[in-house]
């Protein structure tokens, strides 16, 4: 829906316009992921390992190495009784023994979110339920949560994995999920589920993360309105792809997923007057910034921030951290308190 206005003895002016989602960017699962691997940096001084990304974002990652993370893959990579910090995503148990055995300094970064899910998973397994996990198969959180009770967990991977699933007992089986899903394509799958298993029962409170859905959320809102709608994040994220498979759907004619503003092609704007711009849940927000000064450059200059929700959950940094970074404060207050005295003496 094109704005436009008239000026100079009535020619008509076609105003572009970008339609600036909100909530976007980085939610509180991120942000305590990312402040948990640069208060570390701080405390223990680089190099500070981590097991795979800290979060699905390519800008992040490249920003943390040069303060000194390094980034491996698998616990076997860090030297031995070094510091190993694990990702948002979550781990399995035998991740944490892996570390034991090699005299690492764990610090478990898992957005709280996940660890509901994997609390979930244990208490249901427990139970000996059969539990069906939706989610994306490879996914290092379907593959952490899995890892809870892997004899009592099926993937599905999207409604056609509905149809392919067995149970021991159609009364005690329950459906889970990977928190960054679509929450339509996931409702979805539940659906097909439910027409071969009536019984299936549900997780106690929602799988899907708040944040991933305000985000898609806004996106709905917007997107009929919107010739192109760029969302910015990394082709790894599961949230960023989302967004916009849930643009397309709601409408957008266009949609493209983007790390940086250089990326965007100038024929993705030809003939555009309104765009729409939204970024994954691993995204800060200083790029986005940028994808709005190429935009402006190119006409794109008004700008209205369509807002739906109110963001305001944090989550405080992991225990083994704020215990350390306790301890180092008052070690140097105790010191400075020395210095004094011997200054005085």
């Amino acid at each position: 829906m094109a704005w436009s206005g008239t000026y100079d003895g009535g020619v008509t002016e076609i105003r572009k316009r970008v339609l600036l989602a909100k909530p976007r960017g980085y939610c509180a699962g991120v942000d305590r992921a990312v402040q948990t691997v640069e208060e570390a940096l701080k405390l223990y001084g680089p190099p500070i390992y981590v097991r795979k990304q800290i979060v699905h974002n390519k800008h992040v990652v490249s920003t943390l190495e040069a303060k000194g993370a390094i980034f491996v893959e698998e616990n076997e990579e860090v030297p031995e009784g070094a510091t190993v910090i694990f990702s948002a995503h979550g781990v399995a148990p035998e991740v944490y023994e892996q570390a034991k055995a090699r005299s690492l300094k764990a610090i478990d970064a898992t957005c709280p979110l996940v660890t509901k899910v994997h609390h979930e998973a244990k208490r249901f397994a427990a139970d000996d339920y059969d539990i069906l996990l939706i989610g994306h198969e490879g996914h290092e959180e379907v593959i952490g949560t899995a890892g809870e009770a892997p004899a009592h967990v099926q993937l599905v991977d999207g409604p056609e994995g509905a149809d392919k699933v067995t149970v021991r007992d159609p009364a005690k089986v329950v459906w889970l999920s990977q928190t960054t899903l679509s929450v339509d394509e996931t409702m979805e799958t539940v659906a097909r589920l439910k027409q071969r298993l009536p019984l299936l029962q549900s997780p106690p409170s929602d799988d899907i993360c708040y944040a991933t859905q305000n985000r898609q959320h806004v996106v709905k809102e917007i997107a009929a309105e919107c010739d192109v709608v760029l969302v910015v994040g990394s082709r790894n994220s599961s949230n960023s792809v989302r967004l916009v498979e849930v643009a397309l759907d709601a409408g957008a004619r266009a949609g493209h997923l983007i790390d940086y503003a250089h990326e965007i092609a100038d024929e993705w704007l030809e003939g555009a007057t309104t765009v729409g711009v939204t970024s994954g849940a691993s995204v800060p927000d200083d790029l986005v910034m940028q994808v709005l000064e190429h935009l402006a450059a190119r006409g794109f200059a008004d700008v209205a921030e369509v807002t739906t929700a109110d963001e305001r959950l944090t989550f405080s940094l992991p225990q083994e951290l704020k215990r350390e970074m306790k301890a180092a404060v008052a070690a140097r207050a105790e010191e400075a308190k020395a210095l004094v005295a011997d200054q005085l003496g």
